[in-house]
């Protein structure tokens, strides 16, 4: 008995009135589709995380210091880490899709739509953990994630637009 299957599995019994299951290989002749080919440098995807990551340092120490002259230390710690959340987030997702960009681009929709489901899914039990604190620095940590969400966008969109202009 021959095996057409290069798994040596045994071929796959159909009866009549009853669709074919599994996989057939030695009727699957057609070739692999044409992937696009990669781009010559892709480090220009995170070219711009060492600029960020100073400006992010930068504002930390800017909150953490805001932060304590407004409330103290407790209010000092909540900005920074506002501040960090936003850091580490952002970094993560530029990380996932840059990746997933340079490995193969048809994963980069659902690596970054599960990157971003499990960030908001940290974010919410973070959040609703914190709501039921009675940490004096969890305002000062929301007014630390406003600021890093809006540095970090504007920093991040000049970055694009002024410093590095695609080619």
């Amino acid at each position: 008995m021959t095996n057409s299957q290069p798994n040596g599995a045994e071929p796959a019994v159909t009866l009549p009135g009853v669709p074919k299951q599994g996989f057939d290989y030695s009727d699957d002749d057609r070739p692999l589709p044409d992937l696009p080919p990669l781009p010559a440098d892709p480090r220009w995807r995170v070219a711009h995380l060492p600029f960020l990551s100073a400006v992010s340092a930068a504002l930390v120490l800017c909150a953490a210091s805001a932060g304590f002259f407004a409330g103290g230390a407790a209010s000092a710690l909540g900005a920074a880490l506002g501040v960090l959340i936003v850091v580490v987030s952002y970094t993560m997702s530029t990380l996932v899709i840059a990746w997933a960009d340079t490995v193969r681009p048809a994963l980069l929709m659902p690596l970054a739509l599960l990157t971003y489901v499990v960030k908001y899914t940290v974010l919410g039990v973070v959040l609703v953990y914190g709501i039921s604190t009675d940490w004096t620095g969890k305002a000062a940590l929301g007014w630390g994630v406003v600021a890093g969400v809006v540095v970090w966008t504007a920093v991040q969109a000049w970055w694009f637009t002024a410093i590095r202009r695609p080619k």
